[in-house]
């Protein structure tokens, strides 16, 4: 994903910046993702709702997905997927298939939309500590975008407060890693996507579980850490400090279960305090995407189909709410 606005967002390139996202818009590569229509209906039920929330004078908004027939249930999980540099929410339910995944296990889905310096380029992104963009340079909240949002929904239906995830791709699974450290107090899990912990201290409330995936041949986000070849400028922790972190953090066993399936290995870590869990999954040979689902841009790695992402977490998510 996008991690740092081209250099054609500059101010001294404006005019050049408005015609050429005049014509990325129409073929969709400036978004960094492939396009869908949120507009229409999925699984047969209900369409994507827009909804927004004023967070310090800021007008924030974000997409919600209730399955039809979850509707009347006395409580209702809940997941947030964040999107990369550079992305948009729309795109994020071809990515992950998590709209499919919500209406046949019956649960809710919000796709949050980030900031960007022009508000008509949809060069969005998240405010996650060392990254990325316009948003982590005005310092915008996010933290306090996620809290108002998950307000907001609380007076549309019976959020579950045990059963609140987040996750994301890229710039959007580092901002899920910022939500575990300061949000812990509504978050019950993770599943971070080819993006790692970069904020300078992380001191969570309570346990939170962590489930991570990332592909060991990751051009953007490097497996081993640093710099990668997307625009940012960034240098990322590495995979393993970021667990390590969370194994601690978490009071985990040092020893994981091993299993391998094809590409894909998993190390699992538990139990942990609290009945906590941390897990990694590593994509030999895996690019930057989202294993299991569609590639986020035309030029993009292609996902693997070895192991789906969107229903591993799903699974682990269920496993893992606020005790």
């Amino acid at each position: 994903m996008l991690e740092e606005e081209p250099a054609f967002m500059r101010p001294a390139m404006k005019l050049h910046a408005v015609r050429l996202a005049l014509f990325l818009l129409g073929t969709g590569i400036l978004a960094g993702c492939r396009v869908s229509d949120s507009t229409q209906p999925l699984s047969n039920a209900a369409t994507l709702i827009e909804r927004t929330v004023d967070v310090a004078g800021m007008k924030r908004s974000y997409l919600l997905y209730i399955p039809e027939n979850i509707r009347s249930a006395p409580l209702v999980p809940l997941v947030l997927v964040f999107h990369g540099g550079g992305g948009r929410p729309e795109n994020m339910p071809t990515i992950t298939g998590f709209t499919n995944r919500a209406e046949t296990e019956g649960f809710a889905v919000v796709y949050p939309r980030g900031t960007s310096r022009l508000g008509f380029i949809p060069m969005f992104t998240w405010n996650a500590g060392f990254c990325c963009g316009w948003s982590q340079r005005e310092e915008i909240d996010d933290i306090g975008f996620v809290r108002a949002l998950l307000d907001d929904l609380e007076s549309v239906f019976p959020v579950d407060p045990r059963r609140i995830y987040a996750t994301g791709l890229s710039n959007g699974a580092i901002l899920s890693y910022r939500l575990a450290c300061e949000l812990a107090d509504r978050i019950a899990a993770i599943g971070p996507v080819a993006g790692t912990q970069n904020i300078i201290a992380c001191h969570p409330s309570r346990a939170v579980s962590v489930i991570h995936f990332h592909g060991t041949a990751d051009p953007n986000e490097p497996y081993e850490g640093g710099r990668g070849s997307g625009p940012s400028s960034v240098s990322f922790a590495p995979v393993r400090d970021t667990i390590a972190f969370w194994i601690q953090a978490d009071g985990c066993p040092e020893t994981a279960l091993r299993e391998e399936s094809g590409p894909a290995l998993r190390e699992a870590y538990g139990p942990c305090r609290d009945g906590s869990a941390v897990e990694l999954y590593s994509i030999a040979g895996g690019g930057h995407s989202w294993p299991g689902g569609e590639r986020w841009a035309p030029f993009a790695e292609e996902p693997t189909g070895a192991i789906d992402a969107t229903e591993v977490m799903w699974e682990f998510f269920q496993a893992h709410p606020k005790p």
